[in-house]
C-alpha cells in the first residue's frame, strides 16, 4: 500500500505530502481544484510519460515520491529479476528536469521506464474516465475476462504461439512467392555461378597481377636503370662507394688521435656497408628481371577475365564477386533443393497452425468457465446498487484466429426488467456505466491482490440511496485494499477513514493547489458544504453529522 506520497513542482501543484489511510482515503474539493492533477502525479510513479509542461516551476525539477510497504510476496521475484534491492519498504521515484530528461528510481537504483511501469502497476491501479469509456470496447472486455480467468500462462503461451505461427506463415509465403522466380532463373543463375566458379577467384590476386604486368611491360627500362643506379654508387670512375670510402679512411686516422671522433668512424662504416648492401641488391634485382612474352601475356588474359566479370557484376573488386558468388551459390542450393525447402516450410507451418490452434481452443474453453462466475458476482453487486432487474452477461463468438485467441466478447446488459441484454456500450447510462465499472474493479481488486486502487470519479452519474450503498462497498473493500476515492458525493465522503481536501490557493502571484486532511469539525462543515453549498443551513450540517454517524 501507498504509505507516503510527495508532490513537488508538478502542473498546479508547488509542493505536496500525505500519507494515506491503509483503509478508505476520500478526496474532495471543488471541480477544477486539482484533484485529478494528483492523479496524474500518481501515475508518473507507473511509468507514464511527461514531459517539461508539466513543470509548475521552469526552471526547478519535477519530482514525484511514492513509499509503499510492500505485502505481495510475488513481487520479491520480480525484483530479482530485474536486479534490484528487495524491501517490505519501497521507494518509488520520478524525476523530471527543465530540460525534459526523465529520470527514474526505484530504492535510489535508476531503472527504466518499462520497469517502474511492470513494478507500479503491480502496486497501483489508477481509475478514470478514459478507462470506464473502455469499458464498451470488446479489447477491454476481453482483458477483463483474462484477468479474472487467471491464465496468465495460457495467455503467454498462445502469444507465443502466435508469433511462431505468423513466422512460419511469413517464411512460407515469402518462399513460395520466390519459388517461381526461382525456377525461371534457375539455368541462368547456374550460368553465372559456373562462370564464377571457373575463374577460381582470389581476393589478392588482382593486385599481385596488376603489379606483376607493370614490371613485364616496363621491364627493360627497370633493367636500364638499375644498371645506371648501380654505375653511379660502384662502377664509375667518381663512384658514390668510392668516395664514401676515401672519407672513411680519413676518419679512421682522425679517429686515431682521439676516440671523441670514433663515432664518425663508425657512423661511415655503417654507411658504406648499408649502401654496399644496397648495391648488391640492386644486381640482384636488375638479374632477375627477365622479360617473358608468355608469362606476359598469360597475366593479360587473366585480368582480362577478372576486369570483364567486374564490369558484366557491375563491382569494383574481386572480393565482391566473391560475395556474388557466395549469394549465387545460396540461391542455386534453394533452386536445387526447391521442392524439399517448401515441403519443409509447409510442414513447419501446418506444425504451428496446429499448435496455436490446439492453443486458442484450450483459451476459448478457459475464457468460458470464467463467465458464469464473473457475471454472477457482478449482477449480485449491481442488485445491491439500486438495481435489482440488472443482467449482465457475456457473450462469445468463435472468430479466425488472432493476436488474442479465437474468441469475440461481447458484455451484454439490461438495467431494466423485460429488456433483453443489449451491447453495454449501446444501452448503459452514464450512472450505470459507472456502477458497472465500480463492480468490475470491486471484484478485480479481490482477483488480483491489487493492494491499492484509486478510483477517479467511479460515482459520477449516481446519488441518492446508491450512493450509500456504493460507499457501504467501498468501505468494505478497504479493508483488503487501501482505497483512493476522489469523489464529489457527500455519502462516499462520509464513509472515508481520512478524508483529504483539495483547494487552490491564490494568495500569491501563481495559483497553487493544496491539499489537507481535514479534521472531524472540518469534515462535517466540507460535507454539509457537498450538501447545501457554501453556506450550509443547519439541517445540511445535522445531516452531514448523520452521515459521517452512520
Amino acid at each position: 500500500m501507498l504509505k507516503h506520497l510527495t508532490i513537488r513542482n508538478y502542473a498546479l501543484i508547488k509542493h505536496l505530502e500525505m500519507g494515506p489511510s491503509p483503509h478508505l482515503n476520500v478526496i474532495t474539493g471543488e471541480t477544477g481544484a486539482g484533484k485529478s492533477i494528483m492523479l496524474g502525479a500518481i501515475g508518473l510513479l507507473m511509468g507514464n510519460r511527461a514531459d517539461t509542461k508539466v513543470l509548475w516551476d521552469e526552471n526547478e525539477k519535477c519530482v514525484t515520491e511514492g513509499i509503499f510497504v510492500l505485502k505481495n510476496q510475488i513481487l520479491k521475484s520480480v525484483f530479482l529479476e530485474e536486479d534490484l534491492d528487495y524491501d517490505d519498504t519501497t521507494v518509488i521515484r520520478r524525476e523530471i528536469n527543465p530540460g525534459g530528461k526523465s529520470r527514474a528510481f526505484i530504492n535510489d537504483t535508476p531503472v527504466t521506464l518499462e520497469v517502474m511501469k511492470r513494478i507500479g502497476s503491480s502496486l497501483m491501479d489508477i481509475h478514470s474516465q478514459h478507462e470506464t469509456l473502455q469499458l464498451g470496447q470488446q479489447a477491454f472486455q476481453l482483458k477483463l475476462v483474462d484477468a479474472y480467468a487467471d491464465h496468465r500462462d495460457l495467455v503467454a503461451g498462445y502469444s507465443n504461439a502466435w508469433v511462431q505461427y505468423i513466422s512460419a506463415r511469413k517464411a512460407f509465403e515469402s518462399l513460395s512467392a520466390q519459388a517461381e522466380t526461382l525456377r525461371q532463373e534457375a539455368d541462368y543463375i547456374r550460368f553465372q555461378l559456373d562462370e564464377l566458379l571457373k575463374a577460381n577467384l582470389d581476393d589478392t590476386e588482382q593486385e599481385t597481377l596488376e603489379s606483376e604486368l607493370k614490371i613485364m611491360e616496363h621491364a627493360g627500362e627497370i633493367k636500364t636503370r638499375f644498371q645506371q643506379a648501380t654505375d653511379l654508387l660502384n662502377n664509375s670512375e667518381y663512384a658514390s662507394l668510392n668516395s664514401l670510402r676515401e672519407a672513411r679512411n680519413h676518419l679512421q686516422i682522425v679517429s686515431s688521435f682521439s676516440s671523441r671522433y670514433e663515432n664518425l668512424h663508425q657512423r661511415m662504416e655503417s654507411l658504406i656497408i648499408e649502401l654496399d648492401d644496397v648495391v648488391h641488391e640492386i644486381e640482384h634485382r636488375a638479374d632477375d628481371i627477365e622479360f617473358d612474352p608468355e608469362r606476359t601475356e598469360t597475366i593479360r588474359e587473366r585480368l582480362s577475365v577478372l576486369y570483364r566479370l567486374l564490369k558484366k557484376h557491375r563491382v569494383q573488386d574481386v572480393k565482391d564477386l566473391i560475395s556474388i558468388q557466395e549469394t549465387l551459390q545460396e540461391k542455386d542450393a534453394i533452386t536445387s533443393n526447391l521442392d524439399d525447402s517448401l515441403q519443409a516450410s509447409r510442414n513447419a507451418l501446418d506444425a504451428a497452425q496446429q499448435n496455436v490452434k490446439a492453443l486458442a481452443l484450450q483459451l476459448r474453453e478457459s475464457r468460458k468457465k470464467a463467465f458464469k462466475p464473473l457475471c454472477s458476482q457482478i449482477a449480485r453487486l449491481l442488485h445491491e446498487l439500486g438495481m435489482p432487474n440488472a443482467i449482465f452477461e457475456i457473450d462469445s463468438t468463435m472468430t479466425d484466429l488472432s493476436p488474442t485467441g479465437i474468441d469475440r466478447i461481447e458484455i451484454l446488459f439490461s438495467a431494466n426488467k423485460g429488456v433483453l441484454p443489449r451491447p453495454l456500450a449501446q444501452v448503459a447510462s452514464g450512472g450505470e456505466f459507472s456502477r458497472v465499472m465500480f463492480c468490475i474493479k470491486y471484484v478485480m481488486a479481490a482477483k488480483m491482490s491489487m493492494p491499492t486502487l484509486i478510483l477517479d470519479e467511479i460515482d459520477n452519474g449516481i446519488s441518492g440511496e446508491v450512493a450509500i450503498k456504493l460507499g457501504n462497498l467501498m468501505k468494505g473493500m478497504s479493508k483488503n485494499h487501501q482505497i483512493i476515492s476522489i469523489s464529489h458525493l457527500p455519502q462516499i465522503a462520509a464513509k472515508g477513514d481520512a478524508h483529504y481536501f483539495v483547494y487552490k490557493d491564490n494568495s500569491s502571484a501563481k495559483t497553487v493547489t493544496s491539499v489537507k486532511q481535514l479534521s472531524e469539525n472540518e469534515r462535517v462543515q466540507e460535507i454539509a458544504k457537498m450538501i447545501g453549498g457554501s453556506k450550509p443551513s443547519k439541517v445540511a450540517l445535522e445531516n452531514a453529522q448523520e452521515l459521517l454517524a452512520n
